[in-house]
């Protein structure tokens, strides 16, 4: 991680110590004025391939990193069968309530 921030340093300390010989040599729109580029082009095209450089070092760090697993032995796997306690519950009787018949009855007309 440090390496990438350092990288990036190196290319825009470079770049403003060169900003001269870069915006009048190596810029591609120098024949261009009227952009004032100023070797702005230069340095993003830097910045980008030390940031692929970057990616692509990443990515071989992590084929390093893989690695496979070979089992060469024979393992048994236990499992422990835990029971649950079950409860009974006494069935109390449910007894539907009886009401008087003198209060239901059909309507009278």
């Amino acid at each position: 991680m440090l390496g990438a921030n350092f990288s990036r340093l190196f290319i825009y300390a470079g770049f403003e110590l060169n900003r001269n010989y870069i915006a009048s040599t190596l810029c591609e729109n120098r024949d261009k004025p009227q952009l004032h580029c100023n070797g702005k082009c230069y340095l993003m095209k830097k910045l980008k391939q030390a940031e692929e450089k970057e990616k692509s070092q990443n990515r071989e760090s992590q084929k390093n990193h893989f690695q496979e697993a070979l089992i060469t032995q024979k393992t048994n796997f236990n499992f422990q069968v835990q029971l649950l306690k079950v409860l009974y519950t006494e069935e109390l009787p449910f007894v539907l309530p009886r009401h008087s018949t003198a209060i239901f009855h059909p309507p009278q007309a």
